[in-house]
């Protein structure tokens, strides 16, 4: 059962690209992100009351308190990065350059906590390097669309990162489900202050139904997904669950492909498999 959720984990997290493009075709991104992350934010906190995780509010300290605020606006400014790079681009070229964020990492945890790795973890991480520039490439019809996406989805993978380093600082001593729940308050109410500051919320009552609808599906993609992953983690090796987990970007870009046309070539394909593969040599 526990492999089961593990798969589910990864499906779930593998559309969540898939039905938020389908929610932003023209509803505003800011707007977009500011509505699913209520949903997220009920998911967070179902998971803090499903382990009794909200007993440690009390042991929560300042210092600890600030890295999971600094956390929190580097989440919201990926997300918000993350959902403008796939309403300008195509969703198998944003993944992967998103995904990259594991290579910054990496480094980060390098830097600040002299985490060495071994010799899979650092070919794991030049794999994902050359595989993330590989699919990054011109359109086969030659009619290159703007590049306005790759800024926002370096963007996202850039705070995405510090978020991994934020977050590891800030959730030192208490319980991560707790930790998350508390950031993902920090990105509900940045969210909606770039939509009020932007004056975006005028625009909330246009949102077509069907973009609503896959709005509102992608927040609960994620929060299945979080459920999943823990429920797996809980009851099975963690060695399986997480590169299982991982792999849900071969999910979105089979999605991609069913429900936006979006083929790779063989460039791609080989930059793919090469993220496959350092992914999975992350994991030894």
């Amino acid at each position: 059962m526990w492999i089961l959720m593990a798969v589910l984990s990864a499906f779930f997290a593998g559309i969540t690209s898939i039905t938020a493009k389908c929610g932003i075709k023209k509803t505003n991104s800011d707007v977009a992100t500011a509505i699913r992350t209520i949903i997220v934010l009920i998911f967070a906190w179902l998971m803090v009351f499903i382990t009794g995780a909200q007993t440690g509010l009390s042991a929560i300290n300042g210092k600890t308190l600030l890295f999971l605020i600094l956390s929190g606006f580097s989440t919201g400014a990926s997300w918000l990065c993350y959902f403008r790079a796939l309403q300008l681009g195509d969703v198998n070229k944003v993944v992967p350059v998103d995904k990259s964020s594991t290579v910054l990492t990496i480094i980060l945890s390098l830097i600040f906590f002299q985490e060495f790795k071994g010799f899979f973890q650092i070919a794991g991480t030049i794999l994902i390097a050359v595989g993330t520039i590989l699919m990054i490439q011109k359109k086969e019809s030659g009619e290159e669309k703007s590049k306005t996406w790759l800024l926002y989805a370096v963007l996202s993978a850039v705070f995405a990162s510090l978020t991994s380093i934020f977050g590891k600082i800030g959730i030192s001593g208490i319980d991560s489900n707790l930790g998350t729940a508390i950031r993902t308050c920090i990105v509900l109410v940045m969210a909606w202050l770039v939509v009020f500051i932007k004056g975006e919320q005028k625009t909330i009552r246009h949102i077509e139904k069907k973009e609503l609808f896959f709005i509102s599906l992608s927040g609960l993609s994620t929060g299945a997904s979080w459920l999943c992953y823990f429920k797996a983690l809980q009851d099975g090796k963690a060695s399986v669950v997480v590169p299982i987990d991982k792999l849900s970007i071969l999910i979105t870009i089979a999605f991609s492909y069913l429900v936006f046309g979006e083929k790779l070539t063989k460039k791609a394909v080989a930059g793919l498999t090469m993220i496959v593969a350092g992914t999975l040599f992350m994991l030894l």
